[in-house]
């Protein structure tokens, strides 16, 4: 059955397939060895050869990663700075994983790779509403106006920030130590968030997707996860069908 070949590349682990889309605009994709650039082609991954950057793709168990991403690594495949990437950490996955969101260079926390598309793009996409937490430390203390400010939404270029769940965790003389949970994921939101109300960030930590949660695992390490930790991401329900993997 033909499928759209962003789906196909993204189901196969090759990226998201929102990436999948730019990598089939750059002439990337082969299907029986022509090269195909429209985003809306299709194929059928059963009959047809599909490549990409000349390389078969192939259908490869999905593994699903939980790492604890230090400061100083970049969460992109490839860096022309030659700076550290997240997938340097990897060292026993023979699997092509991709980070699902990203974390900036100067964050550090809780980041998923998977080989899984599908599951990636669900978890990125705001009409799913996964909840991402945050823990920020900050110059200063929030007053009741900045903190009602982040509970209505912030105004981003020209558009406001759906409304923050905001908890004071921890307050110094000259700093304060912020809780942030939002469903959203644009480019270095919660720093921009904070800044808007005049509190720059000092340090970001995410801390979980949805209700599973970093907790203890050091930084730099990794864990595979299971369905039960998949199912936590999503409150209990995973919104679609995939192969099972182990509880």
């Amino acid at each position: 059955m033909a499928e759209r070949l962003q789906k196909i590349l993204a189901r196969a682990g090759v990226s998201s397939r929102r990436t999948a889309e730019e990598y089939i605009r750059q002439g990337r994709v082969a299907v029986n060895g022509r090269v195909v650039c429209e985003v809306g082609a299709k194929a059928d991954p059963v009959m047809d050869r599909i490549t990409f950057d000349n390389k078969p793709i192939a259908s490869e168990e999905k593994i699903y990663l939980l790492l604890n991403k230090p400061v100083g690594y970049v969460t992109t495949l490839s860096d022309p700075q030659g700076r550290p990437k997240v997938t340097d950490l990897l060292v026993d996955i023979p699997q092509r994983v991709f980070p699902v969101g990203r974390l900036d260079y100067d964050t550090e926390g809780a980041l998923l790779l998977t080989n899984d598309g599908e599951l990636g793009n669900r978890i990125i996409h705001p009409s799913y509403e996964v909840n991402k937490t945050y823990e920020a430390t900050v110059p200063g203390r929030l007053a009741e106006e900045k903190i009602r400010l982040l509970k209505e939404g912030i105004l981003l270029d020209g558009h406001r920030t759906w409304p923050a769940q905001v908890k004071i965790l921890a307050e110094k003389k000259n700093e304060t130590t912020v809780e942030l949970i939002i469903h959203e994921g644009k480019k270095r939101q919660v720093r921009r968030m904070l800044a808007a109300i005049g509190h720059p960030v000092k340090t970001l930590k995410r801390t979980a997707y949805g209700g599973l949660k970093l907790g203890k695992l050091p930084s730099g390490s990794y864990r595979r996860l299971t369905m039960r930790d998949l199912k936590k991401i999503f409150s209990g329900k995973i919104p679609f069908t995939f192969k099972k993997i182990p509880d």
